[in-house]
């Protein structure tokens, strides 16, 4: 029984690598830091599923726009509008960097800490305007 289990669990893995994306352009595949812990903090969740496209330090990449930017501010995209985004993807709306595909592999408790975290960040850098 040990085997099947051990078996199983690396057939899940590797179908959830392939399967992870992250963000895409013009239909390209971000790479993905793999499986990440189920407790993993906000920092580790945010440096796995948004920072190659959101940039590590928040301030945008060629693939996404600055989560420091004063359009993330809560008053304008509030932690709903970040959860939703997360979980079902969102359209092209400020930017040109196309569509936001919904990030998988993520549980709403992982988005939680993620959110926490980019809202922590926004607090102790402040918004460019």
């Amino acid at each position: 029984m040990g085997n099947l289990n051990l078996k199983g669990a690396k057939i899940a893995a590797i179908v959830v690598a392939v399967l992870l994306g992250g963000c895409a352009q013009n239909n390209q595949t971000a790479e993905t830091s793999g499986l990440l812990a189920a407790n993993a903090d906000g920092a580790t969740v945010y440096q796995a599923r948004c920072a190659s496209c959101h940039g590590s330090d928040l301030r945008g990449s060629d693939n996404g726009p600055s989560q420091l930017s004063i359009v993330y501010e809560p008053g304008h995209h509030g932690d709903d509008s970040y959860r939703s985004a997360i979980r079902n993807g969102v359209g092209q709306h400020h930017w040109a960097f196309g569509n936001m595909p919904a990030v998988p592999d993520i549980t709403d408790e992982q988005i939680e800490r993620a959110i926490i975290y980019i809202r922590t960040q926004q607090d102790e850098l402040g918004f460019d305007r």
